[in-house]
C-alpha cells in the first residue's frame, strides 16, 4: 500500500483524468455505487472508478499498479461470490460503457464492457438475430461470455463462447490489446472459460444467428405431479431437435395473471420449454407434456429479449448458488431431485433448476476450458431469500442438493453458476489439463495476479 500523502494525489489525479466518475468511502453516492446484486456481500472499495471509456480503464489500471492495490472489475454485478467487489482496493465500474452496435450484413455485435443482456437482447431484435445469452437481463455480458455462457439458446447456437469472435483488453500493465483467432491466439483461447483472469474486456464482438420467432410453452405441475412431469420432459429433450431447451424449475408460485390466485406463495413445479420457430411446431413438440395435468399454461411465440426477462429477480435480496453437471438423469435420480424439493425454502425466490444440454453444446469445439460441454444434464440449486435468519437454511438446502446428485456428478462445473467454493472447484470448472495451461498463460499476462478478483487462476 503507497503511502497516504501519494495515495491522495493519486487519487485527485485520478478524479482529474477520468471522463467518469469517481468515488471514495466519503463521497456522496459511494453506497450506491458499491450496491451489487447479492444483498449478502458487503464490501467496502478504497475507490471505486466508474469508467466511461477505454482510456479511463488504462488509467484506473495504472492507478491501481502505482499504489498497489487490489482490482476488481464489475460488469453486471452478478457474481453470486461478489467478485465485482473488493476491501480496500479498486473497483474497476463498466456500467457505462454499455453501447451496443449491430453489424447486420455480417451477422456480428460489438458489445462494450459493461453492457447487460438486455443491452445486448434488445439490440439485436429489431433484426431477427440472436446469440446465446444468460437467462436473466441484467446479468452482465462480459463476466458471462469470458466464463462460458450457457443460456436459453445454447443447444441451438452453441455456448456464449463458441459464439465469442474478438475481444478488447486491458491487461495487467495498462496496456490495450486484442485477442481473437488471429490475434493473440494463445490469450483468445483463454478467454474462452478462462474469465477476468487475463485483463478488463472493454468491449467483444460476438456472432449473430437468423431467429425470426421465438416460441415457449410454461407449465406448471402440482408438486405430486413432479415426477411424471420431469421425466416426460426429459424423455422429450432427448429425441428434440436442437432448437428446443429450457429446463424444469421448482419455485414458489408467482402472483402472476396466468397463476391460479389459490397457488400463488406454494411450491409448484415449473416446466419451460423453449423453441427457435413458431407456436405450431412448438405446440407439436410440447404435446407430451400439454397432456399431462397441469394447474397453468403459458404457450405462444413471444419476443426473445422478453423472455429473457422472465425470472429476473430484483436486487436486493440474499443469494447463494451452486451447480453439479450429470452423466445421465435416470429414473433414479429424477425421485432425488423432485424429492429435495420437499425441503425447498418456500415461500421464497429460491429455485431448484434443471437444465438440459446437448445439441449445440455437445457439437461445439472440444479445446475450450468449459470441461462440462459433454454433459446432458446440469442441477443448478439457486438459493434467494429476503430475511438473514433464513441463511443457514437456504445455504444448507443447497449444499444438500449437491450432496443428492453427487452420484451422477461428472465433476465438472460452470463456474459462472456458483460461488468461491475453493481452488479445486475453479480446477473442475476449466479442467485439469487447461488449469495448467492457463496458468502458464497467466504468468505471461498478468505474472503479479493484478486480476484475482474472479474464480482465479494463479500465475504458474
Amino acid at each position: 500500500m503507497a503511502p497516504l500523502s501519494k495515495a491522495g494525489a493519486a487519487l485527485n489525479a485520478l478524479r482529474e483524468d477520468l471522463t467518469g466518475d469517481v468515488f471514495a468511502p466519503e463521497d456522496p453516492g459511494y453506497d450506491d455505487a458499491r450496491a451489487v446484486f447479492n444483498a449478502m456481500i458487503d464490501r467496502r472499495p478504497a475507490v471505486i472508478a466508474q469508467c466511461a471509456d477505454e482510456s479511463d480503464v488504462v488509467r484506473s489500471v495504472r492507478f491501481a499498479r502505482d499504489l498497489d492495490l487490489k482490482v476488481a472489475v464489475r460488469g453486471g454485478g452478478h457474481s453470486v461470490a461478489g467478485m465485482a467487489l473488493n476491501d480496500g482496493g479498486l473497483v474497476i465500474d463498466l456500467r457505462r460503457m454499455h453501447e451496443v452496435t449491430v453489424h447486420p450484413a455480417a451477422e456480428a455485435v460489438r458489445v462494450g464492457g459493461g453492457a447487460t443482456m438486455s443491452h445486448l437482447d434488445r439490440a439485436t431484435q429489431p433484426y431477427g438475430l440472436a446469440t446465446t445469452g444468460g437467462r436473466a437481463s441484467t446479468t452482465g455480458v462480459g463476466g458471462f461470455v469470458l466464463g462460458g455462457g450457457t443460456g436459453w439458446l445454447d443447444r441451438w447456437c452453441g455456448l456464449a463462447v463458441d459464439n465469442l469472435l474478438g475481444v478488447e483488453l486491458v491487461t495487467a500493465d495498462g496496456s490495450r490489446t486484442h485477442a481473437s483467432a488471429d490475434e493473440n491466439p494463445d490469450l483468445f483461447w483463454a478467454l474462452h472459460g478462462g474469465g477476468g483472469n487475463f485483463g478488463v474486456a472493454t468491449a467483444l464482438t460476438l456472432k449473430l444467428h437468423e431467429m425470426p420467432e421465438f416460441s415457449i410453452a410454461l407449465l406448471l405441475f402440482l408438486p405430486e405431479h413432479g415426477r411424471e412431469a420431469v421425466r416426460t420432459y426429459r424423455d422429450l429433450i432427448k429425441v428434440a431437435p436442437n432448437e428446443a431447451g429450457g429446463a424444469v424449475i421448482y419455485l414458489t408460485a408467482p402472483p402472476e395473471e396466468f397463476v391460479p390466485p389459490h397457488l400463488v406463495g406454494s411450491l409448484m413445479c415449473g416446466v419451460l420449454l423453449t423453441y427457435v420457430g413458431g407456436e405450431e411446431d412448438l405446440r407439436k413438440l410440447a404435446e407430451p407434456l400439454l397432456a399431462l395435468p397441469h394447474e397453468a399454461e403459458v404457450v405462444g411465440t413471444m419476443p426473445y429479449a422478453d423472455v429473457q426477462c422472465m425470472i429476473d429477480d430484483p436486487p436486493g435480496l440474499r443469494n447463494y448458488w451452486s451447480a453439479e453437471y450429470l452423466r445421465d438423469a435416470p429414473d433414479a435420480f429424477v425421485d432425488v431431485y423432485c424429492a429435495r424439493a420437499d425441503s425447498m425454502p418456500v415461500p421464497t425466490g429460491t429455485q431448484h433448476v434443471l437444465f438440459p444440454q446437448g445439441g449445440a453444446i455437445a457439437e461445439g469445439p472440444g479445446d475450450y476450458p468449459v470441461p462440462y460441454r459433454d454433459a446432458p444434464w446440469a442441477v443448478h440449486p439457486f438459493g434467494i431469500w429476503e430475511d438473514p435468519a433464513d441463511d443457514e437454511r437456504g445455504i444448507r438446502w443447497v449444499r444438500d442438493v449437491r450432496e443428492d446428485v453427487r452420484p451422477w456428478s461428472t465433476g465438472d462445473v460452470y463456474l459462472n453458476f456458483i460461488g468461491d467454493e475453493g481452488p479445486e472447484r475453479v480446477i473442475a470448472g476449466v479442467g485439469a489439463e487447461n488449469a495448467r495451461r492457463l496458468a502458464e498463460l497467466k504468468r505471461r499476462h498478468d505474472p503479479d495476479n493484478v486480476f484475482r478478483s474472479n474464480h482465479n487462476i494463479r500465475p504458474a
